[in-house]
């Protein structure tokens, strides 16, 4: 199979949010759900078909095959992404990991990946983690 040249931006954050949900070995249904929740809800995702999230879903876990393919997948995502939405595509990373409540140390390496491919401030990347954190932190029940 021939190496894509090209994605296109939604691609783009589709398989950055495929490459942390599949880094620990599968992608859970919870996982699923968010990935597919962010796509029919995001400004970003207007216009996105199923047909063509299929395709992206694909592409990724194609990536994940081997070390290099990861490299490759890693410089395609960069270059289809503007620096505002190498956050989004970040972000969108975070909301997949912490879909599951604990990030295993797979996927945590995989974010570390993404982070560095992206090229993102570290200012930058610490209020994106920190603002998913606060989205899934779970209330305390009242004694």
């Amino acid at each position: 199979m021939k190496k894509r040249d090209t994605i296109d931006p939604q691609e783009a954050l589709v398989c950055t949010m495929v490459l942390v949900a599949a880094a620990d070995g599968g992608i859970t249904d919870r996982e699923i759900g968010v990935m597919s929740g962010l796509v029919q809800t995001l400004p970003v995702f207007e216009n996105f078909t199923t047909e063509h999230l299929q395709h992206a879903t694909s592409a990724a876990v194609t990536l994940l095959s081997e070390a290099d393919d990861l490299a490759h997948g890693g410089k395609l995502i960069r270059e289809a992404l503007e620096p505002r939405l190498r956050e989004t595509a970040y972000v969108l990373a975070c909301e997949v990991i912490a879909a599951d409540g604990v990030a295993a140390q797979e996927s945590l390496r995989m974010l570390e990946f993404v982070r560095g491919e992206l090229k993102l401030d570290n200012l930058v990347v610490t209020a994106l983690e920190r603002g998913v954190r606060a989205r899934y932190q779970k209330a305390e029940k009242a004694g």
